[in-house]
């Protein structure tokens, strides 16, 4: 599976980025593939594993203080084939480039 993950602290300050670094310190933890990108961050792997990393972003950023956070989550599996977020990437640039 991947997703695309919003983590947003609230009742915190105005910026949010260590909170955000906090999340990506306990992607990198995981062992699974991430990439953030400029309002989120793009997990993929195993559905358990990518639900318990969520979920393990969220109690990290609460013990960082914030008292709620309010996240979005899109969610994309496939049972035809197996394709990762490069391979994504990939068929679009192909695309541009011929």
């Amino acid at each position: 599976m991947i997703i695309d993950l919003c983590v947003i602290p609230m009742g915190t300050t105005a910026s949010v980025s260590g909170y955000i670094a906090e999340c990506q310190r306990v992607l990198e933890g995981t062992g699974l593939s991430y990439t953030m990108h400029s309002y989120g961050t793009n997990i993929e792997g195993e559905w358990d594993e990518v639900m318990a990393a969520v979920k393990a972003c969220h109690e990290a950023v609460h013990k960082m203080g914030a008292p709620r956070i309010s996240s979005t989550l899109k969610i994309g599996t496939r049972t035809d084939k197996s394709q990762t977020m490069q391979d994504k990437i990939d068929v679009v640039n192909e695309l541009l480039n011929s």
